[in-house]
Order: C-alpha cells, then structure tokens, then sequence
C-alpha cells in the first residue's frame, strides 16, 4: 500500500520520540498510563507507540511489535534493535492510512522542541547534510 505524501510520516520523525519513551519505561511504554512527570518527548513516544499497538490488536503483527519493543527496551542503545522497531512501525504505517494520519497529526501538534547548550553543541529536528562542530574539522567528499 502506498500512502498519499500529505498523510506521510517517516519512522526518522517518529524514532527520536519512541527511542526516548522505550528508554524511559522498557516494555512498560505500552501499557503504562501517561506520567505528568515525563518530558514531552517521552510522552509523544508513549502515544505513538501506545496508538500503534492498539492498530496491531488482534493483528498477526501484534506480537512482533511487541517483541520488537521489548528488544528495544532490553536494549537501548542497540541500533539494531532500534531498526527492527522502525521496520515494524514501518509496516503498520503502511498498512493502514487512518493511523498514519493520526501519527501525523500527533507529531503536528507536539510542542516539543530541541535545545542545544554549551561549546559545539547543535539543536537540529532533521538534518541532511554535515554536522561539524569541530575545531580544524576537514569533511572530504
């Protein structure tokens, strides 16, 4: 199934927010009542994958997302198991529109925002290009 452009949201808008959430509450992330305490990074995260699983229940899918969050959360600096979860967020995104659209509305209205503090810091949502922050840095193409 392919997805109309305007209704699109990658899993690269939606990592950042399900990485933090995974790492703050492991598997508890899915089941696990909002926390007026966690930041809004973490909460959007607990939303969107919270709204994915309820549109794999009763699904085939079902119990490869959660088993693809459970290796995250055991896990959370593995790149792998982080793929592996974007696969299968990936998969849900393209298997049904409605979600997509809600995931998308979802990340509109997050007020979340980056900031960066002290030397060679940046702040940046999407990037696609060179980030040097270096001194005497030489990027060679």
């Amino acid at each position: 199934m392919t997805l109309n452009e305007s209704t699109r949201c990658s899993t690269s808008e939606i990592a950042p927010y399900v990485t933090a959430a995974v790492g703050a509450y492991g598997t508890a992330v899915l089941t696990r009542a909002a926390d007026a305490s966690a930041d809004a990074t973490v909460t959007l995260g607990q939303r969107i994958l919270q709204r994915i699983r309820g549109s794999q229940e009763g699904a085939d899918g079902s119990d490869r997302f959660d088993q693809a969050v459970a290796e995250a959360a055991e896990a959370p600096g593995d790149e792998d198991f982080q793929a592996m979860l974007r696969v299968q967020i990936k998969r849900a995104l393209l298997a049904d529109a409605e979600l997509t659209a809600d995931i998308t509305r979802l990340l509109s209205q997050s007020p979340v925002s980056f900031t960066a503090s002290g030397d060679g810091s940046v702040a940046v949502q999407h990037n696609s290009g060179v980030i040097s922050t270096g001194s005497n840095a030489q990027i060679q193409r």
